[in-house]
């Protein structure tokens, strides 16, 4: 039986990308839901993968790929990077047809370089999905809007129905549409294949390169232990020496460039503002997966263990809040940054809007940290050079639970378990 679809966020940005181009390519992990959202739009559909044919869609597209693109439209071509010919066919297509909406493609790996003659810039616009934030998975009653607060909403008011176990819970099950819903068990036996998949399969599969499967879980683990940090390739490798794995930083750099391809991680790029002193600003990525579950299922973390180890617990929920704002800043052209300078002022998250307005993020999940947070965020709106940036347009607390409500200094106090796009 084929479960209830849960509506995406993903489904608006593809809604409007078919209305303005005549291709949409939609990228992200395996088992984010791509195919799923897709097939909700499409009226034709092409499985590269189903192994009844596979085989002959791949002779075909070693001949004549126009004929794969024959159907009604938009027609989905799913894991179209099977066959990488098909990305030229369909920007050829799209030329010739010269109508919008006409094909979705879908693909869980970035294809070897070299192997589409043209960008399809102008032809095939992009999306990224990731998996389900917890307004997607229902976790969130989204009495909040992101949206909402950059239009300067005033007041604001909500109550979190997540509790810590439940919020423990929704980090080690993940975004996964096949885990909403079901059991525990199931649950995490979803994301423990994943991972499994990952290890013995994709990544040796994305570049044709074999990889060593206990060196990738070794990193993976490495990653784990160093989520939501700037840890660079020395402190990488050395955790990994340090669990008995020794790996040189060129192998390291192609090992992590295999799990950006396959989209099982997710750096948070820094932010660089137009600050009134020339304080030095650090430019170190934070490690982040795609999803914090990935991270729990490679150390082994269950929700209760997350309850004992409140160090681990808050690194996970920041990876959590950083997932669901990169999916809900999407509808709103937003990107997500982190900011940190030479004297350890820092902003967990930066939701940056193309037209100029930003805002600076803090997560915290004890109240008791709320105050200095709100005084990081205002010292950090302090140094910011109004002649050549937009005021912000609010600083917000995320929290774990609790309510919703806008302090006196203006600062945005919001429990994940209320925000939305």
């Amino acid at each position: 039986m084929t479960k209830e679809y849960l509506k995406r966020t993903v489904d608006i940005v593809l809604t409007k990308a078919l209305a303005t181009t005549g291709a949409v390519l939609i990228e992200g992990p395996k088992w984010c839901g791509k195919t799923r959202t897709s097939q909700e739009k499409a009226k034709s559909a092409l499985f590269m993968q189903d192994p009844d044919y596979s085989a002959n869609y791949l002779r075909i597209a070693d001949t004549k790929p126009s004929l794969l693109l024959e159907g009604e439209t938009p027609r989905l071509i799913d894991e179209w990077q099977t066959a990488p010919v098909l990305w030229d066919a369909v920007r050829f297509a799209v030329d010739q047809r010269s109508e919008k909406g006409q094909f979705i493609l879908t693909g869980s790996a970035v294809p070897n370089d070299n192997t589409m003659q043209h960008t399809g810039t102008g032809r095939i616009s992009r999306i990224l999905m990731r998996p389900m934030s917890l307004f997607e998975s229902l976790d969130s009653n989204g009495t909040i809007s992101l949206e909402k607060m950059f239009e300067k909403e005033e007041d604001i008011a909500g109550k979190s129905d997540l509790t810590l176990e439940k919020l423990a819970y929704v980090i080690t099950r993940g975004g996964w549409p096949d885990s909403i819903n079901e059991s525990d068990i199931v649950a995490l036996g979803i994301i423990h294949s994943y991972i499994e998949a990952i290890i013995n399969a994709d990544m040796t599969r994305v570049d044709g390169m074999k990889k060593n499967p206990l060196l990738v879980r070794t990193l993976m683990r490495s990653l784990a232990r160093n989520v939501a940090s700037t840890a660079n390739l020395s402190t990488l490798r050395n955790d990994m020496l340090g669990s008995g794995e020794n790996i040189s930083e060129r192998t390291l750099s192609t090992y992590l460039n295999a799990l950006r391809r396959i989209y099982v991680i997710e750096d948070l790029p820094a932010w660089n503002p137009a600050l009134r002193s020339k304080t030095a600003q650090r430019s170190s990525p934070k490690r982040h997966f795609v999803d914090p579950s990935i991270a729990t299922a490679v150390l082994r973390a269950s929700k209760d263990s997350l309850l004992h180890d409140f160090n681990t617990f808050g690194l996970l929920f920041e990876s959590l809040c950083i997932r669901d704002l990169r999916v809900y800043s999407q509808l709103i052209d937003g990107e997500i940054f982190h900011y940190r300078d030479k004297n350890d002022l820092e902003a967990d998250a930066i939701v940056s809007l193309r037209d100029g307005r930003w805002a600076a993020v803090e997560v915290k999940m004890g109240a008791k940290e709320i105050e200095l947070a709100a005084a990081n965020l205002k010292k950090l709106e302090s140094k910011i050079d109004l002649n050549r940036m937009q005021i912000p347009s609010f600083l917000m607390i995320l929290t774990a639970e609790g309510l919703a409500y806008r302090r006196a200094d203006g600062v945005y106090v919001v429990p994940i378990g209320c925000l939305k796009y």
